[in-house]
């Protein structure tokens, strides 16, 4: 196991034009947005006027307790939704982005690399029978990569908003017939056990707290544990892989890659964190990984 730094830099609709003082500054498409980023400890490259002209702005509520929730504010003629697209050999896949009062709008950028992998490994495998699992699914990057590469898709969110948005985006993607699932994770892959079910891929991307439609709750470092270890009982022997993504402050890729270790102990993994350089050269941490295919 080789510890990697991987640039996710491979887009032409993203990019991060400068960090700093707990901010980032971003463009997506033709739009630019100003959002708080922990992790930017450092100064800001660029002036306060470069920032200031940002066509929209999350702002913090201070009273939240999670750092996620506040507002965004427009400026001009910035629209409530517009779409992004990202390509890779053959996959083309388009993202609805839209404001809502949490910081993100849809999509992490940073997980492009792990699309690639996706999609190359589907490939690979070939198999008329490959069915991918996708648990924590959000707005469906990974489960769009699977399924544009051929595969059986089963996309796993408990938020039905959040679901909706990924069929949204699979529309806006040209493809079809992803099987929508409105569950607990841990739930799901539990009566897949009993089911006898396998799949050649699994994805996950863990959330640090959440908690399922029937009110189940998750901590990550709780659970995270068994939910891998559930998941070496779904993912087939041979021609099939799995990733593990994570975005947690304070934990490091090696913790992730010693759980997913203790549960595959002969696969071969590749671990580190994604990042994006800013203008000024700045490599910014955006979510650390474990992956492996076989």
């Amino acid at each position: 196991m080789e510890y990697q730094l991987v640039d996710a830099g491979l887009w032409s609709d993203y990019e991060l034009i400068d960090s700093g003082n707990f901010e980032k500054l971003e463009r997506f498409g033709k739009y630019v947005i100003r959002r708080p980023e922990p992790q930017a400890v450092w100064g800001k490259s660029l002036d306060l006027k470069e920032w200031n002209s940002a066509n929209a702005r999350f702002v913090l509520d201070v009273q939240n307790a999670n750092g996620e929730k506040g507002r965004w504010t427009r400026r001009g003629s910035m629209p409530d939704s517009w779409t992004i697209s990202y390509n890779h050999d053959e996959m083309k896949l388009s993202f609805v982005l839209k404001f809502n009062t949490f910081k993100h709008i849809g999509v992490f950028p940073e997980q492009a690399d792990n699309w690639n992998f996706i999609y190359d490994n589907v490939k690979r495998i070939s198999s008329p029978d490959c069915n991918v699992l996708n648990l924590f699914a959000y707005t469906g990057g990974a489960s769009l990569a699977a399924r544009s590469a051929g595969a059986k898709v089963y996309h796993v969110d408990s938020v039905k908003q959040v679901v909706n948005w990924a069929a949204e985006n699979q529309l806006a993607s040209k493809l079809a017939d992803i099987h929508w699932v409105v569950e607990d994770a841990l739930k799901f892959v539990k009566r897949e056990i009993r089911r006898g079910n396998k799949y050649s891929g699994i994805i996950m991307d863990p959330p640090a707290f959440g908690r399922g439609p029937a009110g189940e709750k998750w901590i990550l470092e709780d659970s995270i544990d068994e939910i891998v270890g559930l998941a070496s009982q779904l993912l087939k022997e041979k021609d099939s892989f799995f990733i593990l993504n994570m975005y947690s402050m304070g934990l490091s890729a090696l913790v992730s890659e010693n759980v997913v270790r203790s549960h595959f102990p002969d696969a071969d993994t590749q671990c580190g964190e994604m990042f994006f350089a800013d203008r000024a050269g700045r490599r910014l941490p955006l979510g650390t990984f474990v992956r492996f295919s076989r």
